[in-house]
């Protein structure tokens, strides 16, 4: 295990390893936790209808409820972020929302008895919800669907697993489609992936000087106190600022060991609580630690936000990894309003909802509803509580469908990832910090090859393109850098919203892209379709110059992983961010920040000197979107100069 240098080497990773020691046979004991998916995933293996299986048992469904009136949430929604209206910031609580959106008693008991004509039991899990539960038998009767069972043989150390999965598309009855926004349980495979990406094993970096510098730590090994130091945050410190009084969510489909964090805060000298984090397990959790379900990524969620904001409290909302599941952490994050600001670095590409059989169709009229509907449905909540949103947007550049499908079987369409790609949450790319990376062509290292970053870029490894010739693989496939780079492009799900109305830079969708599978067309994309474009911010992602973690694995044990990157350390970080800006406002939350950011651009002080709130990121591309003076769907509106943000928000807000 590689030791990190300069400012993090106070850590002991020994010392971390004998703490570590409990908690580790602790974890042993629980249920094995499913492996995310990827494309090198084996092929799932048809075990037959699930009904016949010796060992099916009883299934449980989530039944999302609409919103009474869409419209008029919506025109709150607008009414509470435009400043100088008499609504703006006067955010609803839980029970306010529920009593003036959400169906009342009358109207779910005619759901739930709808479903018992069908002999299934349901019960309401929270306003927005409602849990099912039959044999497979009755599912299928309800929603005129096959449900077959699945096995995923074992790969290397993740263990072999079984879903359920329906045939065809399901149809709801039709009796209560009109109050159902999403059923999800039908298919219950692992869906989604998170957005951490290390930096490339075909590729030997040149030994670098470990002396201490009193700049921090090189690129490749930052912490959260270099991303301070270099995105402005020291400010809101030196102003007293630390998160305290606001608590963050993190929401995601893997377990953690929570001494990983403490510990990385330690090494760091934060001062933090020791009873700082809660952990909510929504669907009975994700079973134990493990590198193949991700835990990585939980354990860099939990280590950035909490670090950058150290006096806030922290609530993990984990869940196994399903559609299912993402959708009731949605759900149980929202209900309970307990967190000011949340943040997720899952997903996957935004047309896989339809591939995956999630929508479920109404007989009659052939509409449809799905997962993605629902959750839409849960963020214009939270925007509306106040609660602040973070997602990251992917580390396959604009093709999104490339993490989960490789050219090999799949053609490659452009491509924007969800739930970054909602309108209701803020997505955050990633850029490639300025200066020279030096690498060995030799097993010895004798001869060096440099590449130099003249300027902080988009963040897309087309840069190392140089660096794969001398190695003669030029292919930037074979070569392992395409299409790696932060997500960005134009969804083809979500409608452009208010808040980039009139934005230089949006684009359309573009055409004549299609998606193939093993040649045979599937369907092709809309056209010149007026969409959400995403990033809407971006911060450093690349692993070339990113960040260490500390993490537990359950193969290696203890380790400080150096050269780690993604758009999932820029979902969190903003997360920590956002806290401090509600505590540096004194009056509660700041909410969807999309409306602040995109006032400064569309009144012309985003970049205006001095103390630009915004950088721009000029140049790079994600593979087909470039970097420019202003917005793109490649960095989206630049990188956030957090103390100048900070004092923008304070004009906007009329605070001192």
């Amino acid at each position: 295990m590689r030791t990190v240098k300069r400012t993090f080497a106070i850590l002991s990773v020994v010392a971390v390893a004998c703490a570590l020691s409990a908690v580790a046979q602790t974890e042993s004991a629980r249920q094995a936790a499913v492996p995310y998916p990827h494309a090198g995933m084996p092929a799932a293996i048809d075990l037959g209808r699930l009904a016949a299986q010796p060992d099916a048992g009883p299934i449980s469904l989530t039944v999302t409820l609409r919103i009474n009136d869409l419209k008029a949430a919506q025109d709150l929604l607008t009414a509470l972020y435009t400043p100088g209206d008499p609504q703006f910031h006067q955010f609803l609580t839980g029970q306010e929302f529920a009593a003036r959106f959400l169906p009342g008693a009358a109207e779910v008991q005619r759901v739930i008895a709808a479903f018992a004509s069908y002999g299934l039991a349901a019960e309401r899990t929270s306003s927005t919800t409602l849990r099912v539960t039959g044999t497979a038998a009755d599912i299928e009767r309800a929603f005129a669907v096959s449900l077959h069972q699945y096995q995923v043989p074992a790969q290397g150390s993740a263990a072999a697993y079984t879903y359920h999965a329906p045939l065809a598309r399901p149809a709801i009855p039709a009796e209560i489609f009109s109050s159902i926004s999403a059923v999800a349980g039908l298919d219950t495979r692992p869906s989604l992936h998170p957005m951490h990406v290390n930096a490339s094993s075909a590729f030997t970096r040149a030994p670098r000087q470990a002396s201490a510098s009193a700049q921090g730590n090189p690129p490749g090994v930052w912490t959260v106190t270099d991303f301070a130091n270099y995105y402005d945050v020291q400010p809101l410190y030196k102003a007293g600022l630390s998160g305290k009084g606001h608590t963050l969510g993190i929401i995601t489909l893997a377990s953690f060991s929570p001494s990983d964090a403490f510990a990385y805060w330690n090494a760091l000298g934060l001062r933090v609580d020791p009873k700082r984090l809660t952990v909510v397990n929504v669907d009975g959790g994700p079973g134990a630690p493990s590198d193949a379900s991700g835990s990585v990524e939980t354990t860099l969620d939990v280590e950035q936000s909490g670090g950058i904001a150290p006096g806030a409290k922290i609530i993990v909302y984990q869940a196994p990894n399903t559609s299912q599941a993402f959708l009731d952490l949605f759900a149980a994050a929202v209900e309970t309003n307990a967190a000011d600001t949340l943040s997720t670095s899952w997903g996957e590409w935004e047309w896989f909802d339809n591939l995956d059989n999630s929508p479920v169709t109404d007989p009659i009229t052939g509409q449809t509803v799905s997962a993605i509907q629902a959750t839409h449905e849960l963020l214009l909540r939270a925007a509306i509580q106040g609660q602040s949103v973070f997602a990251a947007a992917g580390d396959s550049g604009a093709y999104d469908v490339f993490s989960a499908c490789s050219p090999q079987y799949c053609s490659e369409p452009l491509s924007v990832d969800y739930p970054a790609s909602d309108s209701f949450i803020t997505a955050g790319g990633g850029t490639t910090l300025a200066g020279t990376q030096t690498f060995c062509l030799d097993s010895g290292c004798n001869n060096l090859f440099s590449v130099n970053v003249p300027a902080e870029r988009v963040w897309g490894w087309d840069y190392l393109q140089p660096l794969c010739n001398v190695l003669g693989a030029p292919d930037p496939v074979s070569c392992g850098i395409f299409p790696v780079g932060t997500g960005g492009g134009v969804s083809v799900f979500f409608d452009r919203p208010l808040y980039q109305l009139g934005l230089a830079g949006t684009q359309l969708s573009q055409p004549n892209q299609n998606f193939s599978f093993e040649g045979q067309l599937l369907f092709s994309l809309p056209a010149h379709f007026p969409g959400r474009n995403v990033p809407d911010v971006s911060l450093n992602a690349d692993p070339d110059t990113g960040y260490v973690i500390l993490y537990t694995s359950n193969v290696n044990g203890p380790e400080a992983l150096e050269f780690y990157g993604g758009t999932s350390f820029v979902a969190p970080q903003l997360n920590g961010v956002t806290a401090l800006l509600d505590e540096s406002l004194g009056h509660g939350r700041v909410g969807l920040l999309n409306f602040p950011l995109y006032a400064l651009a569309l009144t012309g002080q985003a970049y205006r000197k001095p103390n630009a709130p915004l950088n721009v990121i000029s140049t790079g591309n994600n593979w087909f979107y470039t970097g420019t003076n202003g917005y793109s769907p490649a960095a989206g509106l630049g990188t956030l100069d957090v103390a100048n943000f900070a004092a923008r928000l304070h004009a906007a807000f009329g605070r001192p």
